[in-house]
């Protein structure tokens, strides 16, 4: 077994839990566990591997040793290279007494300042007690990260302490997210201290790029190289946050054409390239060309460049991954990748057309408001109906041309769904066929802001 009193011990005990299953790892015993829900391999684990029975208090589960276990998914690349399936969530936000705590003396500092990571690879097929553990180390945040960390909690709390816990997102912060606990949270609310409306159940938790980054340090992997936007973590203790410090790089900037800025930072770049705008964003916050900025990364942030026209409108509107429909229906809304989206902190760069050249006039990070996250989800809300009841195609046309019952920009003032492919024939599996023209695959499709939302909501703003 292992010494509860020595994190060596723990760490050399959970190690060898790798390229085994929970199956194999505890023995016949573990097939009467008798676990259900979202939470359970971690909860198998717990109890049959590490022999203590799982719970929710304030302090690490190996008390001792000051070790908190955490388990999580992982999905795989093309590549071969391992990636975080989702956030990984720490402990319950308790409102009510976190306002009275500083982040040094806080529960969540005290519960998660050394994580045992147990990352398994998830197999919707299989059964969970066959899943594949695939890397197990524990880790202690950098002082870069920390600095951070401390930041975002410190931003959490002083939410609370505005009487706003009802208003918290994970696109608040950067790597330190408030997240909804599973699909029970839409049932769960708890009472506020500095607010009489009740504030929905969230927890702390590391976002998703966080995560990959601690996969990738875990895995040793040769991934992309990165650029750091703050190369002297404590020229954060000397300003108010990230954010600013990326701003007042591109203020110097603004009013200057694209092709300007390209002449000042003494760059060769081809305009029709892809990477053209991303490349001139990396020169202005200082990082190399073709390098990936690694705080954006960890912060999961979404970088978009919009191109307005005179009136402001966007030239596009603004496209998102697509979605498999299979995926779409299996999965609850606090855990699908259109919320993942939209509770995201993005980066907005914002160039307008003056005659042929694009001016730069403004960068910003932005969030979107609780209240407009429960819109677009009217737009999921149909997209899971829609497919699920077979009821995709509305009409063909004479010139085949299918039209569809998914939902409209007309219908909606934030999110819309159309198309997103190469040609007709790029397409996904349906889960149920199309009862109209019996399809059982369909186009790809993707949700999609509004170009009026992102001029109203996000530049004018």
């Amino acid at each position: 077994m292992f010494d509860l009193n020595s994190e060596d011990s723990i760490i050399s005990y959970a190690k060898q839990l790798k390229g085994q299953t929970l199956r194999e790892a505890c023995g016949v015993e573990i097939e009467k566990h008798g676990y259900k829900g979202k939470g359970n391999f971690g909860q198998i684990l717990e109890k049959f591997y590490f022999g203590y029975e799982p719970n929710s208090d304030a302090e690490p589960d190996f008390k001792e040793a000051g070790i908190e276990l955490k388990s999580s998914p992982l999905k795989t690349l093309k590549n071969g290279e391992f990636r975080s399936k989702e956030r990984l969530v720490l402990n319950i936000i308790n409102y009510l007494e976190v306002h009275k705590e500083n982040f040094e003396n806080s529960t969540f500092w005290k519960k998660n300042a050394h994580l045992l990571l147990v990352f398994y690879l998830h197999d919707r097929d299989s059964n969970l007690l066959d899943y594949i553990i695939k890397l197990v180390d524990d880790w202690q945040y950098p002082n870069e990260d920390l600095k951070i960390i401390k930041q975002d909690w410190e931003f959490i709390n002083q939410k609370i302490m505005d009487g706003k816990a009802h208003e918290l997102s994970e696109g608040d912060t950067f790597y330190l997210g408030a997240c909804t606990k599973g699909s029970t949270a839409l049932k769960s609310f708890r009472d506020q201290p500095f607010n009489e409306k009740q504030a929905k159940q969230r927890a702390y938790s590391l976002k998703q790029g966080y995560v990959n980054h601690i996969i990738a340090n875990i895995a040793q992997e040769e991934t992309a190289v990165y650029g750091k936007i703050i190369e002297r973590p404590e020229i954060l203790d000397k300003v108010r946050s990230i954010e600013e410090i990326v701003i007042l790089k591109f203020h110097p900037f603004y009013g200057k054409s694209a092709e300007q800025i390209k002449q000042e930072l003494g760059l060769e770049l081809n305009q029709k390239a892809k990477s053209y705008f991303a490349n001139l964003t990396n020169a202005i916050l200082g990082i190399e060309l073709g390098k990936k900025i690694v705080e954006f990364e960890k912060a999961g942030i979404i970088v978009k460049t919009i191109r307005l026209k005179k009136n402001n409108l966007p030239k596009e509107d603004i496209s998102f991954p697509t979605f498999e429909y299979r995926e779409l229906i299996e999965t609850d809304w606090e855990d699908s990748d259109f919320k993942n989206i939209l509770e995201s902190k993005f980066f907005f760069v914002f160039y307008q057309f003056e005659g042929k050249n694009l001016i730069l006039r403004k960068v910003k990070f932005w969030n979107m408001p609780h209240s407009d996250i429960l819109i677009a989800k009217n737009v999921w809300d149909k997209m899971v109906q829609t497919v699920s009841k077979g009821t995709i195609v509305k009409e063909v046309t004479e010139k085949g041309i299918r039209k569809t019952y998914f939902p409209k920009k007309t219908e909606n003032h934030v999110s819309h769904v159309r198309p997103h492919a190469q040609t007709r024939n790029d397409t996904y599996k349906l889960p149920v066929p199309d009862k109209l023209t019996g399809l059982t695959e369909y186009t790809k499709h993707c949700f999609w802001f509004n170009a009026s939302y992102v001029r109203d909501e996000i530049y004018l703003k």
